[in-house]
């Protein structure tokens, strides 16, 4: 197993009564509760539950169930959660955006302590067709607009986000006409990406800004370095990783690693997927363009994905750039019918449920019990995050992130 000790914290914890009085010679037991690494899945559904929920009637009680099962299982062992804000179904008619139903999707994650990133605010995709009403000096204008708007509505609720998405073919794309497209070439990636950036840091100073894409060659790497040299305030490289064709390999994503870590920015694994049936085809060039009404999970299948997958978040986990990876389906069926996630089109857990449940949950998790010496005082190491010390019956928190040598616990 590679070497983890970027993901690990020390301190010393130092027990204390109510009144300020050293609780010595007590058994302490100290439980990691979460992790400070975003262990994440695509989080939509959330929108329709909380959403159907907020209109009334617009939802069964048996959808309601079955969200609520399959977010459950998602988000017990994620941390972090990815909404979706594609201009096209969040604005379809101008003026009139589904703040409301995300929100709340938003709002049910924060109640369970699930960090929410925003996924995209610019993409050629899924873009509104009202905006290729207006001129391109226009387009830009609106979609500055749209970038402050949203990105302050969710502040303290939503401070992650996708900024723009797939720069590299975005002035090349020609699947169809589109108002993205059209300002990309006139003025360019860079200043595009500029104007969404420096849109976005004006609503939230303090929000994480990503770049995006799936184009992992020499070209990314150009774009960024362009724009980095430019001074764009870029705060995480998003790096997709669709892989339905087949899993990329070690090989792969440790040459994906040292291109993109060069930059000493933060990488995400924004978008990963690992097909439990049959692999798409190769020669498929655009994955949009393998259309299937059904593509089953087989157990095969399932058993090569747990594989895989196991694999594939032992390499992140062990890169200390690596701070987020996203499963992107957390359920079958989902984008392009893949079978994809890590729960069945009935909720149930795949293999790779389990095994990364046995990752995350169990082998990179902190668990100890010790005790305090005469002053109080209790040596720890463990993975970063927030963990509870329950001594006596009475319980404390606090957050083991490698900036203080000394903790104070006052057990309550």
């Amino acid at each position: 197993m590679n070497n983890l000790n970027h993901r690990k914290a020390a301190c010393k914890l130092r027990l204390l009564n109510e009144d300020g009085r050293a609780a010595g010679n007590l058994e302490v037991k100290i439980s990691q509760k979460n992790h400070r690494f975003l262990f994440g899945a695509g989080g939509f559904e959330a929108v329709e539950l909380a959403g159907g929920i907020l209109e009334g009637g617009s939802i069964t009680n048996q959808r309601i169930d079955f969200l609520n099962e399959k977010l459950e299982k998602l988000f017990s062992l994620n941390n972090y959660a990815t909404l979706p804000f594609y201009l096209g179904r969040y604005e379809p008619e101008e003026g009139k955006p589904d703040e409301a139903r995300v929100k709340a999707g938003a709002l049910w994650f924060n109640e369970r302590n699930i960090i929410t990133k925003g996924h995209p605010l610019c993409w050629h995709t899924v873009c509104a067709p009202w905006l290729m009403n207006y001129s391109n000096a226009e387009i830009l204008k609106k979609v500055i607009a749209r970038i402050e708007r949203d990105v302050s509505a969710y502040k303290g609720l939503i401070d992650i986000w996708d900024v723009i998405n797939e720069v590299v073919i975005m002035p090349v794309f020609d699947k169809y006409d589109n108002a993205i497209t059209r300002i990309c070439r006139e003025y360019g990636q860079v200043r595009i990406v500029r104007e969404v950036f420096e849109a976005a840091k004006r609503a939230n100073p303090d929000a994480v800004l990503l770049l995006n894409d799936f184009d992992m060659s020499k070209d990314y790497e150009i774009l960024i370095d362009k724009c980095l040299s430019a001074g764009i305030p870029i705060d995480v490289i998003g790096l997709q990783s669709h892989q339905h064709q087949g899993y990329w390999g070690a090989d792969k994503v440790n040459d994906v690693l040292e291109r993109f870590s060069r930059f000493k920015l933060p990488l995400h694994f924004t978008e990963n997927t690992l097909i439990s049936g049959e692999l798409m085809p190769p020669h498929i060039v655009d994955l949009n363009d393998w259309q299937v009404t059904e593509w089953p999970t087989t157990p095969e299948g399932e058993e090569r994905q747990a594989r895989e997958i196991t694999e594939m978040y032992e390499l992140l986990f062990a890169h200390p750039q690596v701070e987020a990876i996203t499963t992107w389906s957390g359920g079958d069926n989902a984008w392009l019918h893949a079978p994809a996630g890590l729960l069945r089109v009935d909720n149930s857990e795949k293999p790779s449920y389990k095994a990364l449940c046995d990752k995350i949950k169990s082998e990179w998790r902190t668990d100890i019990t010790a005790r305090a010496d005469k002053d109080g005082y209790v040596n720890i190491e463990g993975f970063k995050g927030g963990y509870e010390a329950v001594c006596n019956g009475k319980t404390a928190i606090f957050q083991l992130d490698g900036k203080n040598e000394i903790i104070e616990l006052v057990i309550k």
